[in-house]
């Protein structure tokens, strides 16, 4: 195995890189988890101070009470700040580490004549729960133990200090074997998850987009629009519906393998006028929505429709309907001047419940296209 795999647990960096999120999202759920119980048991080790029992010496209460302090607030931004915690997730994760075996080696020193038992727990417990990568973690495994047997030398007899230097070495070993195991298997489970994921994903947008033009499929359009007119509150939103004119004269002479070319032409142009870009094709239904984004659909054929959202009057819409009938015009395609067509627009009320009354009213605005001699656009009244 290459030393760059054995770093990553037996994987690529590129693999590894792939499965950082998930990697991030596991350390920090592991980080709030062991620190409630590195609360709980430096409240106890605490207590046992304050009594005077179990080894413990009044004189640790203060430095077990500045780690109890610290430890309830780093579990505050833990649950409070999570973005900015995971926006620092590799150092937040060592801190957590180098705080819990220090704690640790603080315990086993408070307690000079017993060998050491919650370092070690600590020591496993640090190595089944967080994936660094291996070298970091080796290194940094094997210099807390260095600097735990630097203080049990000088603090315990030497029995003491013989029994913790082989209870150490044992649980060092095996934390590193266990830590190597359970990691790469955690990664091949993150590894399966990505995978299943997208192609969930893949599917979503097979199933939401026009496989022709890229837009919205006419299915995900409306359930896109219901859910805008639902929340639009006093949101200026505009509807309109384009058909494209004598689009069987283009099929009947020209082909169909044009007709096509003329169907994505205006796909294109809507994208393009429009200035939508999709970003994250999955996730671009989700964030339209939310972040009143414009989006367009194909409703089938030659047929389109769009919403238009953020634009202040109706000379605004107009002038963005104007840009985008313009640059269709303008296309030039062989045996073809142009690509015209007939646009209805019309403004969503505030009383309108769901897209279906906006729809007629922008669709009787086409048919009044059509009527005056096609290749206009035409506003409900």
């Amino acid at each position: 195995m290459k030393d760059k795999s054995f770093n990553y647990y037996g994987y690529e960096k590129n693999t590894y890189d792939d499965c950082e999120s998930l990697i991030v999202n596991m350390n920090r759920r592991h980080m709030e988890i062991l620190n409630i119980w590195f609360i709980i048991i430096t409240a106890i080790y605490l207590f046992f101070s304050w009594q005077n029992s179990y080894g413990f010496s009044e004189q640790n209460s203060p430095l077990f009470l500045i780690f109890l302090i610290l430890e309830v607030v780093f579990e505050a931004g833990l649950l409070k700040f999570r973005s900015f915690m995971d926006r620092f997730a590799l150092p937040s994760m060592y801190v957590n580490m180098i705080a819990l075996l220090l704690f640790g080696t603080i315990c086993s020193a408070a307690q000079p004549y017993m060998a050491a038992t919650i370092y070690l727990v600590i020591l496993a417990l640090v190595a089944l729960s967080y994936i660094g990568t291996m070298l970091r973690m080796t290194a940094m495994l094997i210099g807390a133990c260095v600097f735990f047997l630097i203080v049990s030398y000088q603090i315990k007899p030497g029995s003491i200090f013989n029994q913790d230097v082989f209870n150490v070495l044992v649980v060092l070993m095996l934390s590193l074997v266990l830590h190597y195991t359970f990691q790469r298997a955690r990664i091949r489970q993150f590894i399966t998850f990505r995978q299943s994921t997208k192609m969930q994903q893949e599917l979503e947008i097979k199933s939401s987009f026009d496989a022709l033009t890229s837009l919205l499929n006419r299915g995900r359009f409306f359930s896109m629009a219901g859910d805008v007119i639902r929340q639009s509150g006093e949101e200026n939103i505009a509807l309109g519906l384009m058909d494209l004119d004598k689009f069987k004269q283009i099929n009947d002479t020209l082909g169909h393998q044009m007709g096509d070319k003329v169907i994505q032409t205006a796909g294109k142009t809507i994208l393009e006028e429009l200035g939508i870009d999709y970003g994250d094709k999955w996730s671009f239904p989700e964030r339209a929505v939310r972040d009143n984004l414009s989006f367009a659909g194909r409703l089938g054929g030659d047929e389109f429709i769009v919403i238009i959202r953020n634009l202040r009057d109706e000379a605004e819409v107009r002038a963005a309907f104007e840009r985008m009938l313009a640059t269709l015009n303008n296309v030039s395609m062989e045996g073809l001047d142009g690509i015209h067509a007939s646009i209805g627009v019309t403004k969503v009320m505030p009383d309108d419940k769901d897209i279906d009354t906006a729809y007629v009213r922008a669709d009787e605005a086409l048919y009044a296209s059509k009527e005056s001699g096609r290749n206009q656009i035409s506003f409900a009244k």
